[in-house]
Formats: C-alpha cells, structure tokens, sequence
C-alpha cells in the first residue's frame, strides 16, 4: 500500500462499530476466546470511545468503536447497522503513507491527529480506490 518500502509495516488492528462497548465486550471476547484488558478509550479529538481485544496467536487486535456524542464520525455508520469498519496498518511515517494512497487513486478522508487510545501516535484516515477504509497508525510518539 505505502509508496516506500518499509511505510507499511503491519496490520495492526480491525476496526468494527458497536452501540455500546460494554454491551458487547464480553460476546466479543467469547467469540474469538480473546482476552480484554477492560480498559475504554474516550478520545475526544475522534469522537469516539474505543477498546482493543487480544487475539490468540496473532498481534492483530480487535478494535471495539462507539460513537461517543451525537456528533461523532462513525454515528452514521452504526445507524445502517455498524460492523466491520476498517483496517488499521502501523506506518512509519503518516503524511508519506496517505500521499501513496492518493497517488493510487484513493481519497484522504483526516490529515494526520493525535488519537488517546495510541498514546498521542497520529492516526490518519483514506479510503482506497477500491473503497477500503484505512486507518493508518504512526509508529513514532508526537
């Protein structure tokens, strides 16, 4: 996906849209005989509440998303039913990884901000040309 080798390093979680994490947490868990640290996310830059499921044999995780007001960008998605939302890849560099993804014809949907849930790492948002929504997490601390 990313222009240069070594942008791109790995998937590192998907992301699925929920009602109410603590709702679903634990069906989640069960269903992948996952782990869950019980630890929720409240990022106010994304609007959103957010939680990562372990599971076994992988490093990819499991990322549980609500919206967290009336306002948030993931609301209209959850209201034709929410589910899968979109792929997360670790990336070196933010701005260099989104710009690939425009040169193969994709669209930027946010410019790289900083994301609680990561620690303050910039998280960026495209959708490919085959109209896959990418979130693209920086390895680096801001």
């Amino acid at each position: 996906m990313a222009g240069k080798e070594g942008d791109l390093l790995r998937l590192h979680h998907v992301g699925y849209v929920v009602a109410d994490i603590a709702e679903i947490v634990t069906s989640f868990v069960k269903s992948v005989n996952g782990f869950w640290s019980g630890v929720i996310f409240h990022d106010p830059i994304q609007k959103v509440k957010v939680t990562f499921i372990d599971t076994p044999g992988t490093t990819v995780q499991i990322e549980l998303v609500a919206p967290a007001d009336e306002v948030s960008p993931v609301r209209t998605f959850l209201s034709s039913g929410g589910g899968l939302h979109h792929l997360c890849y670790e990336v070196t560099n933010c701005e260099r990884a989104l710009g690939a993804i425009r040169d193969k014809k994709g669209m930027i949907v946010r410019r790289p901000k900083p994301a609680v849930a990561f620690g303050g790492r910039k998280i960026a948002w495209a959708i490919t040309a085959e109209k896959l929504l990418i979130e693209l997490l920086e390895v680096g601390i801001v």
